[in-house]
This record gives C-alpha cells, sequence and structure tokens, in this order.
C-alpha cells in the first residue's frame, strides 16, 4: 500500500520524529483498476432496489429512442411518399408520444440514479471515517494530515461525481449499442457492415489514449492530496510563519506544489480530452460511408429511402454510445482513482483485533508496573532503555527531564498508542501485562491532559461532557466546578452554552485547560495522565490549574510530565529521565539531597536560565 506518509515518524519532534516539511512523498499509481471496480460495486449492489428500477427506467427511455428512428422510416414509406395525410398525422401524435415517454423514464433514472448514488457514498464516507478512528496513532503520526483529509473529501467526492454522471451513462449506452446494432442489422445486413468498419479503429484509439490517461489522473489526485496537506500545515502553524517571517517560503513552497497539480491535471485532462474529438471524428467517418453507400442502394433500389433515413439515425446512436463513454472517460477514470485512494485507506491495519481483542477492563485500582522496557519508533534510534518503576494505586508519579529525554514515550506506551515488542519488558496494570488487555476498554479507564487543549466547535457544555457521554447537565456544573471552570463561565454572556472555535481561540490558554480538566474529572478515571498541563499558561492561570489538578489526582494513580519542577514538590516518586534511562528517582526532598541530576535542573531553573 502507498499512502502519503512521513517514513520513520515518531511523535514529540523527538528521536523518531517527522522529518521537516517538503520532504518528497511517494506518488501514487492506480495498479488495480478492476479490483477497484468490483469493491465500488460491492456498495452500489446494497441499494438494489433503486438499481433496478433505474435500469428498468433506462431500459424504457433506451427502448422508446431506439423506436424514435423505425417510426420516422415509417413515416417516409408508408405516408409521405404515399402522400397519406391522415397515417402521416396518426404516426406524428405516436412520434410525439414516444418522445415525451422517453423524456420522463430519462428524468426518473436521473432521479433514482442520484439517490443510489449518494446514499453509496454515504455508506462509503461513513465506513472510511469509521476506519480511521480505529487507525494506530503510529499510522496517524507518519500520515499528512491533508492527504488524510483529501482522501475522505475530495476522493470520495470524485466517487459520488462517477456513480452519479457516469453509471447510468454506461447502462444507457450499453443498451443503445445493443439494440442501434440489433435494429440496423435488422433493416439492412450490407449497410451495418458498412457501420462496423470503424470499430477497430475506435477500440485502438481508446485503449491508447486510456493507457496513458490513467497514470496521470492518478498523479493528480496524489498532487492534490500533498497540496491540501501542506495548506492544512501552514494555516495550523500560521503564528510560527508569521513570527519567523516565513511567508515568501510558504508561497514558494504553494507555488511548486501548486505548479505540480496544474501538471498533472493539464497531462490528464488533455490526454483525456483527445477522446471526444477522436470519437467524434470516426462517428462523422461513419455516417459519410453509410450516406455515400446507402444513397447509391437507394439508388439502385436495393432499399428503401425510409430505410437509409432509419439507419442514419441509428448510425448515430450506434456512435453516440462510444463518443458519450469518451466524453466521460475523464470523470471515470478521476473517480476510479479516487475510489483507489479511499480503499487503500480502508484497508490500512486497524490497531483493534477482531480475532483478539484482548481482555475486557472493567475496575482497575492503579498498580502500574514497567518492567525493563525498551523502545524505539525507528531501530536505529533507541528512545527507553530498560526502564524499570513501580506506582502503587494512589501514587502520584512525575516524569522530569530534558527535551526528547523519553518522558512521552513513556506515556504513549501506556495508553498503548504504541506497544512494545516482545522482549523489549513488559508493562502491567494490576498484575496484567497491558498488550493482552482490550485498548478501547483499558483507555476508558485513563483519563489523559494534554499540553495543547483541545476544544471542539461546540459550546462548553458539550466540550465538558465529552468526557462521559451520558453525564447530566447537574454533573457537568460540578465538574466544572472542581476544575474552577465555573467561576469564568457563569460570566460568560451564554454562560454554558457559549460557542466554541475548533482551536478554542475565543478563551485563553488556560481557561481550555481548565476545561480539559473538567472532561476528566467528569470521565472518572482510575489512571491519570497529565502531560506538561501548565508549561503554556502565567503564574496566576497555574495556580488555577494547578488546584483542579490536585483536585483530579485525589485517589487515583497520577502520572505527570512536567518542566516547572515545582509543580512535582509532593509528588510521591520523581523518576528522572535522560537519554532514555531513568538516572535517579526519589521524592523531591531525596533528590535535591544527592546533589545530582534533578538537583541541577531545580537549581537552574529557579536560577531563571533556561532548561
Amino acid at each position: 500500500m502507498q499512502l502519503n506518509v512521513r517514513p520513520n515518524a515518531g511523535p514529540g519532534g523527538g528521536p523518531g520524529g517527522p522529518p521537516a516539511r517538503g520532504m518528497p512523498v511517494p506518488k501514487q499509481r492506480a495498479r488495480d483498476t478492476r479490483r477497484t471496480i468490483s469493491r465500488i460495486w460491492r456498495y452500489l449492489s446494497r441499494q438494489r432496489a433503486g438499481l433496478v428500477f433505474t435500469i428498468l427506467f433506462a431500459i424504457v427511455g433506451t427502448g422508446l429512442g431506439l423506436l424514435a428512428p423505425y417510426l420516422l422510416g415509417r413515416a417516409i414509406d408508408d405516408y409521405i411518399l404515399d402522400h397519406d395525410k391522415s397515417g402521416l398525422l396518426r404516426l406524428c401524435v405516436m412520434l410525439g408520444a414516444v418522445y415525451l415517454g422517453n423524456a420522463a423514464a430519462s428524468w426518473l433514472q436521473a432521479h433514482l440514479m442520484a439517490g443510489v448514488s449518494q446514499k453509496t457514498v454515504r455508506v462509503m464516507r461513513k465506513d472510511l471515517f469509521g476506519h480511521l478512528q480505529k487507525l494506530p496513532i503510529p499510522f496517524i503520526d507518519r500520515s499528512a494530515k491533508g492527504d488524510l483529509m483529501s482522501r475522505a473529501t475530495n476522493d470520495i467526492e470524485n466517487v459520488s461525481t462517477t456513480l452519479n454522471q457516469s453509471l447510468i451513462q454506461i447502462v444507457t449506452s450499453a443498451i443503445t449499442l445493443i439494440g442501434s446494432l440489433a435494429l440496423m442489422f435488422a433493416l439492412n445486413v450490407w449497410l451495418t457492415l458498412v457501420c462496423l468498419i470503424t470499430i477497430p479503429l475506435v477500440s485502438r484509439a481508446s485503449k491508447s489514449i486510456a493507457s496513458r490517461t490513467k497514470k496521470h489522473f492518478s498523479d493528480q489526485q496524489a498532487s492534490l492530496g500533498r497540496l491540501n496537506g501542506f495548506i492544512e500545515e501552514t494555516l495550523s502553524g500560521q503564528k510560527v510563519v508569521k513570527t519567523l517571517r516565513r511567508e515568501g517560503r510558504a508561497i514558494e513552497d504553494f507555488s511548486e506544489m501548486n505548479g505540480a497539480l496544474k501538471s498533472a491535471s493539464v497531462k490528464a485532462q488533455t490526454l483525456s480530452g483527445y477522446m471526444g474529438p477522436v470519437m467524434n471524428t470516426m462517428g462523422h467517418l461513419t455516417f459519410i460511408l453509410i450516406a455515400t453507400v446507402g444513397g447509391w442502394m437507394a439508388y439502385e433500389e436495393w432499399t428503401s429511402v425510409g430505410v437509409i433515413v432509419s439507419f442514419l439515425n441509428y448510425s448515430k446512436l450506434f456512435s453516440a454510445p462510444i463518443n458519450d463513454l469518451a466524453n466521460q472517460y475523464n470523470l471515470i477514470q478521476a473517480g476510479i482513482a479516487g475510489a483507489e485512494r479511499v480503499f487503500e485507506l480502508m484497508d490500512a491495519e486497524s490497531e483493534y483485533s477482531e480475532s483478539d481483542p484482548g481482555k475486557p477492563v472493567d475496575t482497575l485500582t492503579g498498580a502500574v508496573v514497567f518492567d525493563k522496557v525498551s523502545f524505539a519508533y525507528r531501530q536505529d534510534k533507541p528512545v527507553l532503555r530498560e526502564v524499570s518503576f513501580r506506582a502503587k494505586p494512589g501514587d502520584v508519579i512525575a516524569l522530569v527531564g530534558p527535551t526528547g529525554a523519553g518522558k512521552t514515550t513513556v506515556i504513549n506506551l501506556l495508553t498503548r498508542f504504541y506497544d512494545i515488542e516482545e522482549g523489549h519488558g513488559c508493562i502491567s496494570i494490576d498484575g496484567e501485562d497491558i498488550r493482552g488487555l482490550d485498548k478501547d476498554s483499558l483507555r476508558g479507564r485513563l483519563g489523559i491532559v494534554l499540553q495543547d487543549a483541545y476544544t471542539f466547535s461546540d459550546t462548553i457544555r458539550e466540550n465538558i461532557r465529552y468526557g462521559r457521554l451520558d453525564a447530566t447537565d447537574e454533573e457537568i456544573v460540578a465538574a466544572a466546578k472542581l476544575a474552577n471552570v465555573h467561576s469564568f463561565v457563569r460570566k460568560l454572556p451564554q454562560g454554558y452554552d457559549t460557542m466554541l472555535t475548533a482551536d478554542g481561540g475565543n478563551l485563553s490558554q488556560g481557561q481550555r485547560q481548565l476545561i480539559t480538566i473538567a472532561r476528566a474529572i467528569l470521565a472518572n478515571p482510575a489512571i491519570l495522565i497529565l502531560d506538561e498541563a501548565t508549561s503554556s499558561v502565567d503564574t496566576r492561570t497555574e495556580v488555577h490549574i494547578q488546584q483542579a489538578m490536585e483536585t483530579l489526582m485525589q485517589g487515583r494513580t497520577s502520572f505527570v510530565i512536567a518542566h516547572r519542577l515545582n509543580t512535582v514538590r509532593h509528588a510521591d516518586q520523581i523518576l528522572v529521565i535522560d537519554g532514555g534511562r531513568i538516572v535517579e528517582r526519589g521524592t523531591h526532598e531525596e533528590l535535591l539531597a544527592e546533589r545530582g541530576f534533578y538537583e541541577r535542573l531545580y537549581r537552574t531553573q529557579f536560577a531563571g536560565e533556561a532548561i
């Protein structure tokens, strides 16, 4: 599988972290068109009733369209040449009814097909988003977020457009092609053979163009995914871009990616654009041959004028499906390329095993043991080296050390965002190896408050309720009071119904952090993880957050990652990590008395120097 990923990426920007922006990504190639179409059909076939009626109306409409040229020939031979006005009037009424029926059937089939295609894509989109929620964190860390978004939006939309516009076109074209050919043979075998002379030329031209355009449409979709990823990344880091005055560089990078997209799009559209003119030329050539041969046959009285008129119309109907498919070709190729990218993402391995989901976790006391745990995001760069420690239920364990030492990795392993390999130690909770526990239920007993306080585009009430979806409004307010949220929320005009933006831009960093703490209080976890929760706030706000965290930690095993060492003074055990190893451990007073690594960190920090 080829996805737009950053190879060997790890979280946190430390060892094994993602490479710099602008690193080349692998190009996409359509590898198995037949399998992709088969998978689309499996989704489409769920709408059997809609498909049946759509095809039924397509048959009726196409059949009426095929009847019209025959009636036109009858009008010439039986009524116009014989000057039968009453018969001609009756046939004209019949012809009008045929055209009206054709129009009605065409409208009904288009209406039904729109419903079928949208329902099909709705299920595909639901399955894709559901699978995204099951993908492991390492996969998300390695992938370009914009490319994932492009697959879930642009590529899905290409599939929707193709199903809505091209599928019914293929059905009606097939019926028209077979029906017109059968009627042409019935009218005149020799003229039909003349019409078929150009078919080998059409087939060869179509195959030649198709082999070239598929590659360029896949490249176009991949380029679009990369461009979306860059836009998403740049907008997310807009403050950094402006602070470092890198707007010019961003514009240059964007122009380069935009140019690549333009180049791929031009190649794809230009090559696919050849199809229509080539098919039209073949159709005109066929019409000229039939008119010439048919005129000579009518002159020799080998056939009638009405038959020639009917045949000319049927020859147009015969070539029209080929032209229609040619005109739809670029849309079909874009749809197939988009579907293939969507299915590639759906085929990415889930972090949940259906065959062995693991032992469910109902309750936890919070006894945690790391026993000689080693881990690396990349094999050549170990991040943890034989880390061992024990946390009794209710203990507060602080993890301190320089950036990149491995503190966050300890948390990633405890939450099973990443798993250690066999033979590289063991992590157990309440005596159970966590690799044998169900990930979902394990995480349900963990509460995490991250450095980057994330809020959703919803009310403050619903952002807190995210910690436990069945919580009542009273429980939400109670959690908010414990987290020192209630004091500032009650001053807002809409109170708890105040809408937040996705990044919580209408609140301060400290207020957003307090909301995430209220969310964790509401979840009532057995084990609590606080990752640099006070690192981005002022001293006054830090006091409020510290009070809220102390409330949250009561009676729970807690792991606290902190750079501000004054926040972990009262921890039951402080683990000093450096270079992936625990170099010191003990209480605040014990570590200061040792006058080692921790004491130097502490003195340096309170001397006002950066660590």
